[in-house]
């Protein structure tokens, strides 16, 4: 049973061999993972728990999983988000600075209908 706490060791996926600790169960077949990962809901099928197990509360803050994680001796690599950067934006051109090749336009051709005499109703 993997419980709140839990070391375990994630076995798929892209932070595959990380250690990571359970900080809440989410329903039967996931749980909320921090540490070494990403944290991220994770599949328990995806996960190796181990026989230690750390002292913290459910929902507990990166920080505080960083501060167990150094009780226990392993460590935990702080990454920063990389600063926000202004995405160039494309400067259209204007209608007016834009040449425009105008087609010569044919006169359109009109069809003429024909009259067709009315149908008339004889009355008895």
């Amino acid at each position: 049973m993997i419980e709140i706490g839990k070391v375990c060791t994630k076995i798929a996926g892209r932070d595959a061999g990380s250690k990571c600790v359970v900080v809440e169960r989410i329903n039967d077949s996931t749980v909320l993972i921090d540490g070494q990962t990403r944290r991220r809901n994770c599949n328990i099928k995806h996960l190796e728990p181990s026989d230690s197990k750390l002292d913290i509360k459910k929902g507990a803050s990166h920080a505080d999983i960083i501060k167990a994680f150094k009780k226990i001796n392993i460590e935990i690599r702080i990454t920063k988000p990389k600063p926000r950067k202004e995405r160039p934006r494309k400067i259209r051109k204007s209608l007016s600075k834009q040449k425009k090749e105008t087609k010569e336009e044919k006169p359109k051709k009109t069809v003429k209908k024909e009259e067709k005499p009315k149908k008339t109703v004889k009355k008895k």
